[in-house]
């Protein structure tokens, strides 16, 4: 047969091609062989779906792993008794938990990509200014104390502790509210 005569590009006369091949071969092949060859590809294909079924297994449960571990640490971060802020370079709040938007007296989402600047009261600006470049300047943790407020509206005097991400230029900022404390000395 001459390959000119087979369109390739018609997959029912390429298929049919193919078997007609195939039964030639097997004509020439003894019933025995065939059947050892049938027996062993089915003992492969068996072996092979017991391990996709173990795998499947596997990252099923490690799925689950993961969706409690995130569920804990989502748990740990936005219902944290204290306020937690992760700060652009220039102090654009990217992220926050509920603590934090309470103690700012905002919702979550209308904090996002605000300047956490804004909700420093004028008296504290020098200080946070101070800290937050020390914060980029090297690794180690810094901490100040600063009042929150904005609009001349006091929301509270708080802790603050911060360190950089390094590459990404982030800060990751602790939020403690300290007001009680200051009142009862």
């Amino acid at each position: 047969m001459i390959n000119e005569e087979i369109d390739f590009t018609d997959p029912q006369m390429l298929r049919h091609k193919a078997e007609e091949q195939l039964k030639k071969q097997q004509k020439k092949t003894p019933q025995s062989l065939l059947d050892a060859d049938a027996k062993k590809i089915l003992h492969e294909l068996q072996v092979h779906q017991i391990e996709l079924e173990m795998q499947n297994e596997e990252l099923h449960h490690a799925y689950e792993t993961t969706e409690a571990t995130l569920k804990k640490y989502t748990m740990l971060y936005d219902f944290a008794p204290i306020g937690y802020f992760i700060l652009d370079y220039d102090g654009s709040i990217s992220d926050l938990n509920f603590t934090g938007a309470e103690m700012l007296g905002d919702r979550r989402i209308g904090l996002l990509n605000s300047n956490f600047k804004l909700y420093i009261a004028d008296e504290s600006k020098l200080v946070f200014d101070d800290f937050f470049r020390k914060v980029f300047a090297n690794i180690l943790k810094e901490t100040c104390e600063i009042m929150l407020g904005y609009d001349g509206c006091p929301l509270g005097t708080v802790y603050l502790e911060g360190i950089s991400t390094g590459d990404d230029n982030k800060c990751f900022l602790s939020v403690v509210d300290v007001s009680l404390f200051k009142k009862t000395k």
